[in-house]
């Protein structure tokens, strides 16, 4: 929105309809038209006008404003213009209450069609009336917008006001406290973990997002490290990993022992391994969606913690009344001092690699290694009903690794090095139309790269090996509320995904390198029901994926029904059809110096198809609180 003046031709002009406050424009007429104006500071100051689309005199200017506004315009000489009420203006106040608690509301806006106000922290306002007539307009975000006439406070001018909560149909908890406290499953059939009220889990020391997931049913990893989660006998690349909807290609440090994203960043985290919502694409295997809070705190807070492994920080900043930053960031410090814990994690990791297949005439060795990650989210309650969040992590693994070996009177060195790198940032945009529509915008980027080089000193042979994704994303979601048992969910997603492999052997010298990209559109909608009783609950959607390289349509139906049954029972039934154009590779044990050996390639129409999966299931579920 923006004000113009145009002083040589003495024009006024206003794009758009947005009410500005009446002291700006009495500014920009005085600069434009050399008037004063004379008023009372606290006549004006919550007064708001739309501005006219043109005005090209002082006087069409002050017409403008006496038709506009509840104010008498006088022009004096010398071009003094002052403003007085009009005869028929009185004064109302309040002050709002919640409905249930009769407690005071803070910062509720109060609307008439020439003025806006907010009311002070004990909920009390005021407010001058021109029209007996005039609708007043209470509204704030959690509650059920009121409207009122300046007739309901003419008997009683100032007078309590209560506002009642906006009650939001939410998916119904099947299960609590799954496992541990803090663990759940709700009525789509998704396991839910709360950090905020969570439990530790036997053998663990502090949470750990990856490690919770482990200990579901239906989860295990192979190789024992939370880099390759098996969900249901799929591979880890077939999950879907997202960090506030951004997409993750590594998920751990210390190549497979500790979790790459801080818990105590992340308060929320979903596991889905069927009947996924349509919101989502990829993951044949399931999605594991992990949320960091939308809450503004208002006071500073600062932890620091230590293990075994690494230290942590984190700390939260309010930034303004309305938008608060957290800060939180890991690092290893094995280069300061090596403990039993690190010695056995370094055991674990690098048995059966490059790094511990030494010679026999080796004499010496010197292996560097570091972690280190950082996360930002900052959030802005831009109004009542916009929300913005801007979230940014990077994660790194470093490892340098020298052999020096004794042969023939001569000492050989032998230089590793291997660099894990994972970079995400996005942001994300929420609207409240109104009490039925909300929509969501999410712009995001995710980096990956790992690079590695090994040299061999005997044979005088050095490769290097890369492999790098780059993807950029765009997705749009609505919010219908039909009514208290229908909601329509629908939207569109872009995804462009870019991965490069390359490797370079010196002797004899050879060169690979492969560059590939696909751009995937996608259109989605589901609609849910819940039923007054609670008893049913169902979901069905489609999504249409539209792959670029492969110019292939894939349809995407997906279900779940939950349906209690007698008293303590309930069924779920969940199918869906998924597809993936991402996965990983191992072209040989030994790349990458055997530590990360798998690569991620992309779906090509010569050799490497689109992954598909298509499943359904029953389950039964009991359920019955134990008095304790």
């Amino acid at each position: 929105m923006f004000f113009i003046l145009f002083s040589s031709s003495t024009l006024l002009s206003q794009s758009g309809s947005e009410k500005i406050k009446l002291l700006y424009i009495l500014k920009d007429l005085e600069d434009a038209f050399d008037c004063k104006f004379s008023f009372v500071d606290n006549d004006i100051k919550e007064i708001y006008v739309v501005p006219p689309d043109s005005i090209n005199s002082l006087k069409g200017a002050i017409s403008y404003l006496e038709i506009n506004t509840p104010f008498i315009y006088n022009i004096l000489s010398g071009n003094t213009i002052t403003i007085a009420p009009k005869g028929n203006r009185f004064t109302i106040c309040g002050k709002i209450k919640d409905v249930h608690t009769n407690k005071p509301i803070s910062y509720v806006t109060i609307e008439t069609s020439l003025q806006s106000i907010i009311s002070n922290s004990d909920g009390e306002f005021s407010l001058f009336i021109s029209d007996k007539k005039e609708i007043i307009t209470i509204r704030l975000f959690g509650y059920r917008t009121l409207t009122l006439s300046a007739l309901d406070f003419i008997e009683k001018p100032c007078q309590k006001i209560t506002l009642v909560p906006k009650v939001e149909p939410l998916k119904e908890i099947v299960f609590n406290n799954f496992i541990a406290k803090g663990i759940s499953k709700n009525s789509t059939g998704a396991f839910e973990i709360n950090y905020d009220n969570f439990g530790i889990l036997p053998g663990l020391v502090e949470p750990d997002v990856l490690q919770t997931i482990l200990a579901l049913p239906g989860i295990l990893s192979a190789n024992e490290t939370v880099s390759y989660l098996n969900v249901r006998g799929g591979t880890h690349d077939q999950n879907l990993i997202l960090w506030d909807g951004i997409k993750m290609y590594q998920s751990a440090h210390f190549f497979g022992m500790i979790s790459a994203f801080n818990p105590y960043l992340t308060e929320e985290v979903s596991l889905i391994k069927n009947g996924t919502s349509v919101t989502y694409g990829d993951g044949v295997s399931s999605v594991i969606a992990m949320n960091t809070s939308n809450k503004i705190n208002k006071n500073f807070t600062a932890s620091v913690g230590i293990n075994m492994i690494n230290g942590d920080a984190l700390l939260d900043i309010p930034t303004s009344k309305y938008s608060s930053l957290q800060v939180g960031a890991r690092r290893s410090f094995n280069n300061f001092i090596k403990t039993p814990t690190y010695n056995e994690y370094f055991n674990k990791v690098f048995q059966n690699t490059v790094i511990t297949n030494s010679v026999i005439h080796q004499t010496t060795n010197k292996e560097e290694f570091l972690f280190y990650d950082t996360s930002l989210r900052w959030n802005n309650r831009i109004s009542p009903k916009d929300f913005i969040r801007v979230n940014f992590m990077l994660t790194n693994n470093d490892l340098f690794f020298q052999e020096n070996e004794f042969r023939n009177n001569h000492t050989d060195s032998r230089i590793s090095t291997l660099k894990q790198t994972n970079l995400g940032g996005g942001i994300f945009y929420e609207r409240d139309w109104s009490r039925n529509l909300t929509s969501t915008l999410q712009v995001y980027s995710s980096m990956y790269s790992i690079e590695a080089s090994n040299e061999n000193a005997i044979n005088q042979q050095k490769l290097i090996q890369e492999n790098e994704v780059k993807e950029y994303g765009i997705k749009l979601i609505s919010n219908y509320f039909i009514n208290p048992n229908f909601t329509l969910q629908s939207g569109y997603q872009f995804n462009e995904t870019g991965i490069t492999n390359f490797e370079e052997i010196n002797n004899p010298f050879f060169r690979r390198s492969i560059k590939e990209a696909l751009i995937t559109n996608s259109v989605f909608s589901e609609i849910q029901f819940q039923s007054n009783s609670n008893k049913t609950n169902l979901t069905v959607g489609s999504r249409l994926n539209h792959i670029s390289e492969f110019n292939t349509f894939l349809f995407e139906p997906r279900v779940s029904v939950n349906q209690k049954v007698f008293n303590y029972f309930s069924i779920d039934i969940l199918g869906e059809f998924k597809s993936q154009t991402t996965s990983q590779v191992i072209d040989f044990q030994t790349d990458f110096l055997g530590v990360e050996n798998r690569r991620w390639v992309l779906s090509n129409p010569e050799d490497i198809p689109i992954i598909t999966s298509n499943q359904i299931s029953l389950g039964l579920n009991y359920k019955k609180r134990i008095a304790s």
